[in-house]
């Protein structure tokens, strides 16, 4: 399974983009960066999109690619009844760029499919597991299982508490968030995100519960605190003898 990072941080600058990942050039994780990020080309090789939850840096570039793609067929985008209202409601209402659920007329150019916690379904030959992570808005993380076997386990936003979802999952690859450095650790607490301190606590739970820690990717960094969240991380990682990285845009992963 080859992940392409579109986007690694919490917001935009000249360097920078927002959460989105690619699975084998198909299925992409979140939206942040989903025109920014691909060529028209790429962008119409996309068979499904699945949302983690309706904040705006995860959906931020829906509109644009509903704009790319339209007459070109109709995408499915998988979300929550949650986030699906939110972005129907906001971004595709008609009021500042077209709705695309409706439009072009006959074939609009995305349509959304209700996902449920916990209830499996299938993007072409690959599994899809959603699976409820805590955060400060309803939110789900995707198990992504290839043909082969292979699996990554996305948790988009996340606080505190991801234990409850080692049951579901043993991933060859983990990809989630770290927001804030450790100093700012009650701020990231109260917004449902991970600090360096915290992430650790979840990753000691998660080889308790499995025996081991798979190679680690993390994303969602906000730009200003990176090189000290780069630091605390490493020393993380050197603790738990585990390989735990920051990702970064146009970085690609095997897993």
């Amino acid at each position: 399974m080859e992940i392409k990072i579109l986007g690694a941080h919490a917001t935009v600058t000249a360097a920078v983009r927002t959460a989105s990942l690619l699975v084998d050039g198909i299925i992409a994780l979140d939206a942040g960066s989903l025109a920014s990020g691909l060529t028209l080309e790429e962008q119409q090789r996309l068979k499904a999109v699945l949302l983690t939850h309706h904040h705006y840096d995860h959906v931020r570039d829906i509109p644009m690619l509903a704009m790319n793609l339209a007459y070109q067929g109709t995408l499915p985008i998988y979300a929550s009844e949650t986030a699906r209202d939110i972005i129907s409601a906001h971004l595709l209402d008609g009021g500042i760029y077209p709705n695309f659920v409706e439009w072009p007329e006959g074939q609009p150019a995305v349509k959304f499919v209700t996902l449920r916690a916990e209830e499996a379904f299938a993007v072409e030959s690959y599994d899809i597991l959603p699976i409820p992570v805590c955060h400060s808005v309803p939110a789900v993380g995707f198990r992504v299982t290839d043909p082969k076997g292979k699996t990554l386990f996305y948790t988009g936003d996340t606080g505190a508490g991801l234990a409850q979802s080692w049951d579901h999952v043993a991933p060859d690859l983990l990809i989630t968030e770290i927001s804030l450095p450790d100093r700012m650790e009650e701020w990231a607490k109260k917004s449902g995100h991970l600090n360096p301190r915290q992430l650790k606590i979840e990753l000691e739970e998660l080889r308790k519960a499995k025996g081991y820690i798979p190679r680690t990717i993390l994303i969602h960094m906000n730009p200003y605190f990176e090189a000290d969240i780069a630091l605390e991380i490493a020393e993380v990682a050197n603790e738990l003898e585990a390989q735990i990285s920051l990702g970064s845009e146009g970085m690609t992963i095997i897993a």
